[in-house]
């Protein structure tokens, strides 16, 4: 596999020596990813994405991060990133070398994820504008945990299926009323949690000692049962792991009538990423509080 001439120059300027071999590695659906065999005989990971948007690789450093400051389960440390503007965009990454997931994988996912969310945040919402997938996501803070989720994570996505034909009139009157009920039903008051953001099971990873590790990460400060419910919007993860994550940080009242209402917003999402397909999951989901 080869990379142009142009980021490999830049990528062996920035790592300080020659890069000997490129392989491309699994890396999702929107990036090219590559594992890359230095002089000094370590390997790096690396993402490139000739039209992502100019700020993209560096908001995932900036969440990778912000992440690591908990220090609550293993995130790859980032040794570069490009400059905006700068063409092709990278993100370099140490190389986890995947292995089998070990006996208390699950549990340490859940007891970790736990310890990521009381660590905290400063507010509802992020310091800067990042992504989700490929898509915008506004982090302006509010005061409250139920406007923040209305105006920065419902609104800005229904918006956005409105104006791509993929949300009708009808659906925009049932948000309306969800909205109406929306301080009642994100249940009761809690700090900001530490939220990787778009916690499916492919952003897991399994690192070399068999332990879980957190990628690809959509960060902000918000409610803790988001990243929950994301993890059983598509599945994934055992109950050994929601137990454990149970067993350290205790859930509130009425959580699981909650499920639903937390999925809306990765719904909204997977509609705006990949069309109508998801439209009758999110009209099921936006039912239960209707």
């Amino acid at each position: 596999m080869v990379i142009g001439s142009t980021l490999r120059t830049r990528l062996e300027l920035v790592l300080g020596q020659a890069v000997l071999s490129v392989e491309r590695v699994s890396g999702g659906d929107i990036n090219d990813a590559f594992e890359l065999g230095l002089a000094d005989r370590r390997s790096v990971f690396l993402k490139t994405n000739a039209h992502a948007p100019l700020t993209m690789f560096g908001a995932e450093a900036e969440g990778l991060e912000f992440l690591r400051e908990a220090r609550a389960l293993r995130i790859p440390a980032v040794l570069a990133v490009s400059l905006p503007g700068e063409s092709p965009p990278f993100l370099l990454l140490e190389f986890l070398r995947p292995a089998r997931p070990r006996a208390d994988f699950d549990v340490t996912l859940g007891r970790g994820l736990a310890a990521l969310h009381r660590f905290g945040a400063p507010s509802f919402g992020f310091r800067a504008p990042n992504f989700i997938a490929r898509l915008a996501q506004e982090n302006r803070a509010h005061a409250s945990w139920a406007e923040f989720y209305r105006e920065r994570r419902l609104e800005p996505q229904l918006r956005a299926a409105e104006a791509a034909g993929r949300a009708s009139p009808t659906l925009r009157r049932k948000f309306e009323l969800l909205f109406a009920k929306l301080p009642e039903l994100v249940g009761e008051a809690e700090p900001p949690a530490r939220l990787h953001g778009d916690l499916w099971s492919g952003n897991v990873h399994v690192d070399e000692h068999g332990a879980p590790c957190l990628i690809d990460p959509a960060v902000y400060g918000g409610h803790r049962e988001m990243d929950l419910a994301m993890m059983r919007l598509f599945g994934g993860f055992s109950e050994r792991a929601f137990a454990a994550y149970a067993e350290a940080f205790p859930l509130a009242r009425g959580h699981a009538e909650r499920v639903h209402l937390y999925q809306l917003y990765p719904l909204l999402v997977h509609v705006n990423l990949f069309g109508g397909g998801y439209s009758s999951s999110l009209e099921r989901a936006l039912s239960v509080y209707l």
